[in-house]
């Protein structure tokens, strides 16, 4: 056996463990450089094979005719540019006279086939010009996080996307959302990477857990305020509104309508107000909103009454106040009460994990994607975390929340505690906690005494 054959065995003998242990490492070293000759050695037919040419145009046909030549074959739209990436390739091409951007949609499976690629999504970026995002292996499988990523104002990384880009949970582009997802479906730990991401912002956090605080209670300290069942939620809830409108006053009064001012500097919402002015943006956190709509008497019918309704106006108005919502739930149906439409109708970011039938997937997306219905009851039940994303437009996307530990959330949580706001509409929820160092008792919330 030659030295080179040994090589070549020792080379094939590398690649084989790095796809199997290492599906990132395989290929960037050698995944990438295979993608990228098959593509271009394939491109032509595969074109032709999945219906994405043109015939010739008139001109051609009659040159050919007239010179005698044979008659040119369909044309297949032009490569503007093939990138490689970290998880994939990125493939931008001009369409033809007569294609459309649906057509490489409507064939994107064909094109994962036919690349041998594990998945391939098309999307327009002008008008002519369609980019296909494919990705060399399955990115959801072992979740890695890029080591940099960009967010910003209220714009948060939550998990990957099955395209290999990162999803982003983006507030002021988004200002509520839905959360919905069977038990053990990864939910918790979606809303737990979206604590830890949120923590190192310049924001309040509040949060209502009905159940006793087990999920958010451990990140207390970087909570400005903690509800751990129903009747201090609802006065909670009561208290934000309460600030709600106190930031609406401020807003009022800082409008700035003087004739001599240019329109740009007219507020209607706190980010156009001066930074020594604006207040702290609030994202609230619902653990399980059925604890919240449930009752079985008179006097929680009422309570549950008033919860509801705080909830509906805190969607409604709360946007501009900086007043954000993040609502969990198992199911999110009408079911629950009337309101419970309503406030889902403000909800205009949707994801949905594993679902135990597809009526909770229609709760979720059966008003806005119906496709997205269909691809959350084939979640798998072995990768929790997995979920289905998407929003009022009709978009949607799969996407799966790398796992984070509880313990490493407390450690960043805690970490972060001096952020933590003080806002006197809520100092009496203000989560009660020993100092650090010191064994850590369950945080207690006690709701303020009724006159």
């Amino acid at each position: 056996m030659t030295a080179l054959t040994v090589a070549l065995a020792l080379v094939a003998a590398v690649a084989l463990l790095l796809r199997w242990q290492r599906p990132a490492w395989y290929w960037m070293s050698f995944g990438v450089v295979i993608a990228l000759v098959r593509i271009l050695a394939r491109y032509a037919s595969v074109m032709d094979a999945c219906g994405l040419t043109v015939p010739p145009s008139r001109w051609h046909l009659a040159l050919a005719r007239m010179t005698g030549r044979p008659i040119p074959d369909s044309r297949a739209p032009r490569i503007l540019r093939l990138r490689p990436t970290r998880t994939g390739l990125v493939l931008r091409v001009k369409l033809r006279p007569g294609q459309d951007a649906f057509d490489f949609s409507a064939a994107s499976d064909r094109l994962r086939h036919s690349f041998v690629m594990q998945n391939v999504t098309a999307r327009e970026i002008r008008s002519g010009v369609v980019e296909l995002r494919m990705t060399g292996y399955d990115v959801l499988k072992r979740v890695q996080m890029p080591a940099a990523v960009r967010g910003g104002v209220m714009r948060v990384p939550v998990a990957m996307r099955e395209d290999g880009e990162v999803y982003y949970r983006d507030y002021r582009q988004t200002p509520h959302a839905l959360n919905v997802g069977a038990t053990q479906s990864g939910k918790s730990v979606y809303q737990r990477n979206l604590v830890a991401a949120l923590a190192t912002l310049d924001v309040a956090l509040v949060g209502i857990d009905c159940k006793q605080g087990v999920e958010l209670g451990p990140l207390a300290r970087r909570f400005t305020a903690l509800a751990d069942n129903p009747d201090a939620a609802a006065d909670l809830l009561d208290a934000l509104v309460e600030h709600m409108e106190d930031v609406y006053q401020l807003i009022r009064r800082e409008q700035r309508l003087s004739a001599d001012l240019p329109d740009v500097e007219i507020t209607a919402d706190i980010w156009d107000l001066p930074d020594h002015l604006r207040p702290r943006p609030i994202v609230l956190l619902v653990d399980e909103v059925a604890e919240l709509a449930l009752f079985a008497t008179k006097d929680e019918e009422k309570r549950r009454d008033r919860i509801i309704t705080s909830l509906v106006r805190l969607a409604q108005l709360g946007r501009a106040a900086g007043i954000y919502l993040e609502i969990c739930g198992q199911r999110f149906g009408s079911e629950l009460g009337k309101g419970i439409t309503m406030l889902r109708a403000q909800l205009t970011g949707r994801t949905a994990h594993r679902v135990n039938d597809e009526t909770s997937a229609n709760m979720a997306f059966g008003d806005i994607a119906p496709d997205a219905v269909l691809a959350t009851v084939q979640i798998r039940t072995d990768r929790p975390g997995t979920a289905v994303a998407g929003d009022s437009s009709g978009g949607w996307v799969r996407i799966r929340t790398p796992h984070l530990s509880l313990r490493r959330a407390v450690n960043i949580a805690n970490s972060h505690a001096h952020r933590t706001p003080e806002i006197p509409a809520l100092d009496a929820f203000r989560p009660v906690l020993p100092p650090l160092g010191k064994a850590a008792a369950p945080s207690t919330v006690t709701a303020p005494a009724i006159a």
